[in-house]
């Protein structure tokens, strides 16, 4: 496990010429800024022995000189540093999308989405304040204090030691007030994640929202979570301003000290008031570093504790990886379950699976809610590893090919439709390696029957669809997946419930169209339907987990078993819907009837031949 540390010290790395540039010049700032003082003190004394006004205006202008060079160095260092930091998150923000996009399907089923934006968005951010404002002052803070107290102790060794008496005090501050604000930082981050959690839910799940009328109670339970952060942030920025009142009275504890020894040292001749001026300016170039170096240390301490949010994420491994020795034969789709088994965690899902699919051929899966179907799919693309057993395609165990070249072998079709909000000629290029053309597009269209809607779509295929395609019917969002699907050409094509919201009528005209896809790869189709398998070459029946029945059509309803009852049972519901649907027209025909010769005129005709 890779420690926070050493992630920092990774980036860090990555740009250390720049850091160096910075580095130096910060420095070259921080020399140039104790020179001017030691102008004024001259001034002052030039002033009391008589010094030529010429004299004068040189020492004022060497003065103005060395603090223009102060300005342009630390302007310099300023950019190098702060552009370092906005790299580093850069890297930062690239290497944690990359990461996450490598993680196993089942990551995500344990994480909150919100909180993996927050610690993307929030975090990140606190990390380069960390890295930016962060090591710049510590770095301006450290070279000023040291150059001062050496220029200090040039004037007088006595009014130094009473200056930097005090100065651990400041250490104890810091290390007293510096560990509550890192707790409190991370209570305040969680809460801040829980908030982005809470409203990226409510907004996804918007319609069930509206659905069952819960505004008020939505916006009643993120208000309670919108409290406990504002709460947790007045907690933080409570403790946080103690630092600054502390520095601030530290530093007038010293002037005080050094105006009442240093005064007494002027009056009796020890030292000369140009002396005890240029000493004060000293002083004052040590204000900002005093005050500076409570805030930095809020910078790190929050930054710290969101590195370490962010590490937390970079030590999670993905379970599903490319192999050391991979596959390197093209694909051609013979598809091999032997004695597969597999589970979410505890919960055993597929117990002892056996199949063979040739290249070309189709298989069709059905079972009751839960069996196991859209698990037994998922391990093909190996978006899950089976636990026990083989899969194999064309003779290699899946393992053993590369991610990349799997997937791309494989056209999915997922039980949840997600669409991205962008056009609909992109999503259905989704995944393609070249250019989605013309000519393929409209053949997907035609195949998943979605032109004929496309057709009314105010900009056809490039109309913009909401996000996750909330612009769309249900129907039309499953057609553009199986367009996306076969777009892609693969040498597997998977439809798990793919049909799910498409009428029988549209059903029957894709599937006519599907047989001629089907016939050129590797066809696996999961569906309740028994419309949607019934021409399969071969269909597997699960119950809990286990192939239960398997065969063709025929044969299983010769079987009489598990098929047969599902099949009877969706005939008898089909002819109840054309009996409600029958008894639906005749009440409206009847309605129609006994409605006034006025109303039914105005309706559009005289009598029941012309209205109907």
């Amino acid at each position: 496990m890779t420690s926070a540390r050493a992630t920092y010290l990774h980036y860090v790395g990555r740009h250390r010429t720049q850091l160096l540039l910075g580095t130096l010049a910060v420095a070259a700032g921080s020399i140039a800024a104790v020179v001017p003082p030691r102008f004024i003190g001259q001034i002052v004394d030039g002033l009391n022995h008589g010094t030529t006004l010429d004299a004068i205006v040189r020492l004022a202008l060497f003065a103005l000189v060395f603090s223009a060079f102060e300005a342009v160095f630390r302007a310099a260092g300023r950019y190098f540093m702060m552009n370092t930091s906005r790299f580093i998150e850069y890297d930062m923000r690239n290497d944690l999308f990359a990461h996450l996009q490598r993680m196993h399907l089942g990551y995500f089923q344990h994480q909150r989405i919100g909180d993996l934006m927050a610690r993307m968005t929030n975090d990140l951010s606190a990390t380069r304040m960390m890295q930016g404002p962060g090591v710049m002052n510590i770095v301006s803070t450290s070279m000023t204090f040291t150059f001062t107290i050496i220029s200090m102790l040039g004037v007088s060794a006595k009014l130094t030691l009473i200056s930097i008496v005090l100065m651990p005090l400041v250490s104890l501050t810091f290390w007293f007030i510096g560990r509550r604000v890192h707790v409190k930082f991370e209570r305040l981050q969680a809460q801040f994640s829980e908030m982005s959690t809470s409203a990226q839910e409510n907004f996804s799940g918007i319609r069930v929202v509206k659905a069952f009328s819960q505004e008020n109670a939505e916006i009643a339970r993120f208000a309670a979570v919108n409290e406990e952060y504002v709460s947790r942030a007045i907690n933080l920025r409570r403790m946080d301003g103690l630092i600054w009142p502390t520095m601030s009275f530290i530093l007038g504890l010293s002037v005080l000290g050094t105006l009442y020894v240093g005064g007494q040292d002027a009056i009796e001749g020890r030292m000369t008031l140009g002396q005890l001026v240029q000493f004060v300016a000293y002083l004052n170039l040590l204000a900002w570093p005093m005050i500076a170096l409570g805030w930095v240390s809020n910078l790190f301490q929050q930054g710290w504790a969101s590195l370490q949010r962010l590490q937390e994420i970079w030590d999670a491994k993905p379970d599903i990886v490319d192999p050391a020795e991979p596959a390197t034969h093209p694909i051609r789709g013979d598809v091999e379950f032997r004695n597969v088994g597999f589970a979410y965690g505890p919960a055993t899902v597929l117990r002892d699976v056996s199949f063979t699919v040739p290249a070309g051929g189709s298989l069709a899966i059905v079972g009751h809610t839960g069996s196991g179907k859209s698990s037994l799919v998922n391990l093909i693309p190996r978006l899950f590893d089976a636990t026990s057993g083989e899969i194999l395609i064309d003779g290699v165990d899946v393992k053993r090919y590369p991610l990349a070249t799997l997937r791309h072998a494989v056209g999915y079709v997922p039980q949840e439709t997600f669409l991205f909000s962008v056009p609909l000629r992109e999503n259905v290029g989704f995944g393609l390696e070249t250019a989605l053309t013309d000519t393929k597009l409209d053949w997907a269209g035609d195949v998943s029957q979605l032109n004929k809607d496309v057709e009314d779509f105010p900009a056809r295929f490039d109309t913009m669809i909401g996000e996750r395609g909330v612009t769309l019917s249900g129907g039309q969002k499953q057609r553009t997946a199986i367009a996306r699907a076969v777009a892609k050409d693969p040498k597997i094509l998977i439809l798990d419930d793919a049909m799910s919201s498409v009428d029988t009528y549209t059903e029957s005209e894709i599937l006519r169209r599907l047989r001629g896809v089907m016939q050129e790869r590797t066809s696996i189709v999961v569906a309740h339907r028994i419309s949607t398998v019934k021409d399969a070459d071969e269909i597997l029946v699960l119950d809990d987990g286990r192939i239960a029945e398997r065969g063709t059509h025929r044969e299983l309803l010769e079987r009489n078993g598990i098929y047969a009852q599902m099949y009877r049972r969706q005939l008898l519901e089909e002819e109840l819907d054309v009996d409600t649907e029958r008894e639906e027209h005749e009440r409206r025909v009847r309605a129609a009837e006994s409605a006034p010769t006025r109303f039914r005129t105005r309706m559009g005709g005289g009598g029941m031949g012309e209205s109907s």
